[in-house]
């Protein structure tokens, strides 16, 4: 069997979401009329093993793993360098600050986007979400704490 993209997909899927439940297996899953805090991570898991399990019985249409291209792999690198910054700043820069530190730092230096439309959106987005989850939700969001 010639390993393709697919397969190898479907298989980081399939890790991803066992050990999404493997950290969460301490958390209470609680009942269907009360579920727990670990109620909505299994799911998603559970979900993510069942959808990487179909990507590797359906891999055999994907092309082979070995004749991927590789060129957007730097962009790849910058996004997840930029992110895994900010969940380091998260904690002590808040919500508000670090996503819009984020969301303009990925417009400007990898989508290459005008600045002042840059800030615009960021600032629309990271106050329309703030605003949902303090408000609408009523669910508090980490603040600036240095």
């Amino acid at each position: 069997m010639k390993l393709r993209a697919d397969h190898v997909a479907g298989s980081a899927f399939i890790l991803f979401g066992a050990g999404i439940i493997a950290l969460s297996g301490d958390l209470p899953t609680g009942q269907l009329s009360m579920p727990g805090s670990g109620f909505l991570p299994k799911i998603v898991a559970a979900l993510t093993i069942l959808f990487g399990a179909v990507l590797v019985l359906r891999g055999g249409e994907s092309p082979p793993f070995a004749e991927l291209a590789w060129d957007d792999g730097k962009h790849a690198l910058l996004v997840t360098a930029i992110t895994s910054i900010a969940i380091g700043l998260y904690e002590h820069l808040g919500f508000f600050v670090t996503m819009l530190l984020m969301i303009v730092t990925l417009l400007l230096l990898i989508e290459r986007r005008k600045p002042f439309y840059a800030i615009v959106y960021s600032l629309a987005i990271v106050g329309l979400t703030y605003v949902s989850f303090v408000y609408g939700l009523k669910t508090p969001l980490p603040e600036f704490s240095f």
